[in-house]
């Protein structure tokens, strides 16, 4: 066996290694949820001696609520925050890569600036700004700040991806006589389309799983999202309803996989050509 043989099976090795570790909680997770409840913590093996799907009838009204409200929950606020960012960050995004106006280099290196705040330091003055408007318990509080431009992460990533774009376009366009919303619709939103498919699964992805922003500002449980039914799910069942709760984490998974999946392969592409390596 060569040298270079022997750095390809070790490296190998230790890569199939850390992919047993990575994947055994969630093939553990899949195959506890079929588990009878007495034997869900007698065994580290992930495989079901006797499968049964008693937890997953009794985990989705084991809140007092049925499980499909939450999902419905997360996938409406989901969409709605996807709508939002795509709409507001790419408008923000163009402003910042084409247009020339004031102290555009500050304005934008204090949009940076805030991805280093962490969403505790601002939470008591959101919080005090929507308890004002009203809109606590009410899916507002989530949603309307993405149609305003809010996650200044994919501006930037938008921004980079634009000024890849070349502005001879522009200048063609602008000799026919179109203004900056003809140039942004018919020139630069169709060339951003893999930037706006990564901002589109990362937020749904993020949305679907966020719990602290969800737990501040909802408090009725039938508007509950999927993270704060599962917490309410440990809640009810006293932490003793484990199967339900196993059952209902591997229902939870099923979207954000699935959009993942999906989408796989546009993401990382989106992700490459934005220049962010």
């Amino acid at each position: 066996m060569t040298a270079r043989r022997r750095i390809h099976w070790r490296a190998h090795t230790v890569l199939l290694v850390t992919l047993i570790v990575m994947i055994y909680p969630l093939v553990w997770l899949v195959g506890a949820s079929f588990k009878p409840e007495n034997q869900i913590f007698t065994t580290v093996s992930p495989l079901p001696l006797e499968p049964t799907l008693a937890n997953y009838f009794s985990g989705w009204t084991a809140t007092g609520t049925s499980f499909s409200v939450y999902l419905a929950n997360s996938v409406t606020v989901s969409l709605c925050v996807v709508v939002g960012n795509l709409i507001s960050c790419s408008l923000a995004a163009y402003a910042f890569a084409r247009l020339d106006f004031a102290f555009r280099r500050v304005w934008f290196g204090l949009m940076l600036g805030t991805l280093m705040l962490p969403f505790q330091a601002t939470l008591i003055p959101q919080y005090t700004i929507f308890y004002r408007l009203n809109w606590i318990n009410t899916f507002l509080p989530l949603v309307v700040p993405y149609f305003l431009a809010y996650d200044a992460f994919f501006i930037f990533l938008m921004v980079q991806f634009i000024r890849g774009i070349p502005r001879e376009l522009d200048e063609a366009a602008a000799l026919d006589g179109a203004g900056h919303v003809r140039v942004f619709g018919t020139i630069i939103l169709p060339l951003l389309r893999p930037a706006l498919i990564t901002t589109g699964v990362l937020t749904f992805i993020w949305t679907f799983n966020d719990f602290l922003r969800q737990l501040v500002y909802l408090s009725d449980n039938t508007r509950y999202t999927v993270p704060l039914g599962l917490n309410s799910f440990i809640d009810k069942a006293s932490g003793s309803s484990y199967g339900g709760m196993l059952a209902m984490s591997v229902v939870t998974l099923v979207p954000t996989v699935a959009v993942f999946l999906i989408s796989q392969r546009r993401l990382v592409d989106g992700v490459a050509n934005t220049g962010i390596k």
